[in-house]
């Protein structure tokens, strides 16, 4: 068929999505798609997150459209897939939605991840869409010892990583949905504020700045982190579902299908809707998405702080000790130094950044161990699929930190 498709992202506008609708709809050439619909709860305009300068110019395109709304709510769900007179149907979806507060409670979790996404998956399925891709996020802790493949059984991390799990299993367990999992490694890139990557980041600016080391509370080991850059998340997303547009269901359980394990107590998915008994053998097309960086906290650390002339180091065994022993209660101490110096640097920014959506206050989860290590070889053996930023480098962090400080966000501090 000639025409493009129309697709529809739902969620993630606070993560993912609009990097994704920028691949879609990029501001200068041709567009992947005819007509491109974006779905969330918040509003664009007046803006109720942060968008970004180069989101704010793909909403002005003419074939985009973006819809506020209330996704845990069904008949809004419905709506949301029915297309402008005269318009086909949206054949791909991409789902981006989920809870991404990693201290919200379990009811919470429940309604605004594996709810929103059952309602979305089942509207999808009812229209028979080519494509449902649900990207994952790295809510996992994994062995360091190598990279673990889409067979291994890795443990979700804490409450949101278990209930973010489980709405594979639901989404998995919905017949005739055209289904593709997308696991990515830490994001980062131009214009996300969201995550671990860009936290670390900031943080390494205001050591830079204080002319400190930035010091971890972890040893120097393997701690892997693996990441992805927004464009290869967004390319991920079209490739896949490309993939099984092309393939459909039956043959991309075959050539990807892999089984979605039980990680939570019988008591607490009994009379959750959706959720598939834990002894319910649940198959989907699963891949990893992370690039070839290896990228470990040392890594990280390390091409962080030197882009801003500082070093990445470790406390001694016995300081790192006592501070992760009492770290819910160290925590505002270990931050009060890093807001105070970010907020210096805002002001004496020339010009002063009065807005920014970037934080230099490190969470408990933050200063937390994560360990996630993904082989990325079967996304690119099925699909074919080809890194676009297969390293973190400087020059890629600094392009970053260029557009931020173009739009405002970044303090310009004269040296």
């Amino acid at each position: 068929m000639s025409l493009k498709p129309n697709a529809i992202i739902l969620g993630g506008v606070n993560t993912c999505a609009r990097s994704l609708a920028a691949l879609l709809v990029p501001i200068e050439g041709e567009s992947l798609v005819s007509n491109l619909r974006i779905v969330d709860k918040y509003s664009v305009s007046p803006p109720t997150t942060y968008l970004g300068s180069e989101f704010t110019q793909v909403l002005a395109k003419d074939n985009v459209e973006y819809k506020q709304a209330n996704l845990t709510i069904p008949a809004i769900v419905s709506s949301a897939f029915e297309p402008p007179t005269g318009q086909e149907p949206y054949s791909l979806v991409f789902d981006l939605t989920g809870e991404v507060a990693y201290d919200r409670a379990d009811a919470v979790q429940i309604n605004h991840t594996c709810h929103i996404a059952r309602l979305v998956g089942e509207e999808a399925a009812r229209r028979n869409v080519k494509a449902y891709v649900r990207l994952q996020q790295p809510w996992y802790e994994t062995s360091d010892k190598g990279s673990h493949d889409e067979k291994e059984d890795v443990k979700p991390q804490g409450v949101i990583g278990t209930w973010w799990h489980e709405t594979l299993r639901i989404l998995g367990a919905i017949e005739g949905l055209n289904l593709v999992i997308l696991r990515i490694g830490f994001v980062y890139g131009p214009y996300i504020d969201f995550g671990l990557m860009t936290n670390v980041m900031t943080v390494a600016a205001v050591y830079g700045y204080m002319k400190k080391a930035m010091k971890s509370l972890w040893s120097p080991g393997g701690n892997a982190m693996n990441t992805i850059h927004a464009d290869d998340v967004a390319g991920g997303l079209w490739a896949a579902a490309e993939w099984i547009s092309l393939v459909g269901r039956a043959e991309a359980l075959s050539a990807a299908g892999e089984e979605i394990y039980s990680k939570t107590d019988k008591s607490k998915v009994t009379g959750v809707t959706g959720v598939p008994p834990p002894d319910k053998k649940i198959i989907a097309p699963l891949f990893n998405l992370t690039d070839d960086n290896d990228t470990t906290l040392d890594k990280a650390g390390k091409t962080m702080t030197g882009i801003f002339g500082t070093t990445f180091e470790y406390h001694n065994f016995v300081t790192s000790a006592m501070i992760r022993f009492r770290l819910e209660d160290v925590v505002e101490e270990i931050n009060e130094t890093h807001y105070n110096a970010w907020a210096e640097m805002l002001t004496k920014s020339d010009p002063p950044v009065t807005k920014t959506p970037l934080s230099a206050y490190m969470s408990t989860f933050a200063l937390s161990k994560h360990t996630v290590a993904f082989s990325n070889k079967k996304f690119q053996r099925v699909v074919g699929y080809q890194l676009k930023r297969p390293n973190m480098t400087p020059e890629i962090l600094l392009d970053i930190i260029t557009k931020w400080k173009v739009e405002g966000s970044w303090p310009n501090i004269r040296s």
